[in-house]
Formats: C-alpha cells, structure tokens, sequence
C-alpha cells in the first residue's frame, strides 16, 4: 500500500543535513509519496510536523544541533526530542527522529548516514499490521 512521507529538515547545518536526507531518501520507497518541507533549525521541526500531522503517514524528523559554549545545546536537544515524541504519541504516527546531536563538526560529519536509520524506523512501524 501506497503511504504519504514528510520530511522536515533543518538547514542550520546545510552541509551535514544533505548526508541525512540523502540517506534517508535511499530508503523511502519509491512507489510511496515523499514531501520535504525546509526549516531553520530543529526547534521549528516539532511545529511543521504537529501542522501537517493529519495529511502523511509518517514523518521524518532531520537535522543537527552541535553543542557549543552555553547549555543553549541541552536545551533545544531535549526540547526538540520530547516534542518529536509527544507528537509520534499523540498522533499515533511514526515520526523517526533524525536529528543528531554532536560535541562537534567531526562528529557531525561522521554521522550523516543517520537519516536512514530514522527512515528504516518509519518504514518499520508504517509496515505493522
């Protein structure tokens, strides 16, 4: 059967969420319907998704947050983590949560292929009887 995908990606880190939607569109059907919807950053990601929520079967969630020199890194990793599960509940969709936090840009570069493990989890859910 034939299922709807959003993609919400965030642009902060435009050269590390390529690799993730890259990688997660290898993995998307392509028999199925994939929209990608473009966001600042991750703390926009929850939002989009809660809009869209009644239209896809399932969502990705992508992007990246690289801790620097405040908590600024806790605060909107957590924020961003519990809302993307309060929705997937909520909802009773799968939202896979691509969105990898890092110490820093190496790490972040060493993670790009993440996107597919969060693609692998909506296609998980989605294929449930």
């Amino acid at each position: 059967m034939k299922k709807k995908y959003l993609i919400v990606i965030a642009d902060y880190y435009k050269e590390i969420t390529s690799g993730l939607l890259e990688s997660a569109l290898k993995l998307i059907p392509k028999s199925n319907s994939t929209k990608i919807i473009r966001v600042p950053g991750v703390f926009e990601i929850p939002v989009t998704i809660s809009k869209n929520v009644k239209k896809y079967d399932g969502f990705l969630a992508l992007g990246c947050v690289i801790k620097g020199e405040t908590p600024h890194f806790d605060f909107i990793s957590q924020a961003s983590t519990n809302a993307i599960m309060d929705l997937s509940i909520i909802s009773k969709k799968p939202i896979g949560n691509g969105i990898i936090t890092c110490l820093n840009l190496r790490q972040a570069m060493a993670r790009k292929r993440k996107g597919a493990e969060a693609a692998k989890a909506v296609i998980s859910i989605l294929s449930q009887k």
